[in-house]
């Protein structure tokens, strides 16, 4: 006969019984693999993103730019090219409704700027002189004829900002020639400073561009 075991007694190995009901342990939920496969895939795709757009990780290296090459290739290399890209923008907000980003004009409205032969003169003082005041009336533009109005920006740009323009307007577009220097600005700025109208093509054929 198997004695009783007293109930105050501590348990013994052998007492303990293998229970045939496995739970998981309360709060424990085990985790799908397929969870780990999705966190690899999205972990491999982040690496190859930031491999292609990051730039190697250099701190020259923002925005849109993918290597550093790109952004030096951009950047302005000398003071000619500062003034042009400022011209650029300066155009970009003030002449491309009229002229068009490419400089083409509008047909039956607004003259090209691309190839005229007003813009490239070799003395820039009739341009600065539109630029400043204003163009009514007709005027011959590469062989067309054209009627329309320029608003005057006189006092709207600096001597600066319209040296900057037209340094643009005459090397974009296949363009070709001299930049035009913030003196030769101011001093049509002084020579103008009683002009109150618009001027016509007819007015402006009176001064040199030589």
């Amino acid at each position: 006969m198997k004695p009783k075991r007293d109930k105050n007694s501590p348990t013994r190995p052998q007492d303990l019984k293998p229970s045939d009901d496995t739970e998981p342990l309360p709060g424990k939920t085990p985790v799908p693999v397929i969870f780990f496969v999705a966190l690899g895939l999205l972990m491999l795709w982040a690496g190859l993103f930031l491999t292609s757009n990051a730039g190697g990780f250099n701190s020259k290296v923002y925005g849109a730019y993918h290597s550093v090459q790109q952004l030096e290739a951009l950047r302005p290399k000398s003071d000619g090219d500062k003034i042009f890209l400022e011209g650029k923008e300066i155009y970009g907000r003030t002449c491309v409704p009229c002229h068009q980003p490419n400089g083409a004009g509008v047909a039956g409205q607004f003259p090209p700027l691309a190839g005229s032969e007003w813009v490239l003169a070799p003395k820039a003082d009739r341009i600065a002189r539109i630029v400043l005041n204003g163009l009514q009336g007709p005027i011959s533009v590469s062989g067309t004829d054209w009627n329309n109005a320029m608003v005057p920006w006189r006092d709207v740009l600096t001597d600066s900002e319209i040296a900057s323009v037209l340094t643009y307007i005459r090397n974009e577009w296949g363009n070709k020639a001299a930049p035009v220097s913030v003196d030769s600005v101011k001093q049509v700025r002084g020579d103008t400073k009683d002009q109150s109208e618009a001027w016509t093509a007819a007015d402006l054929q009176k001064i040199s561009d030589q």
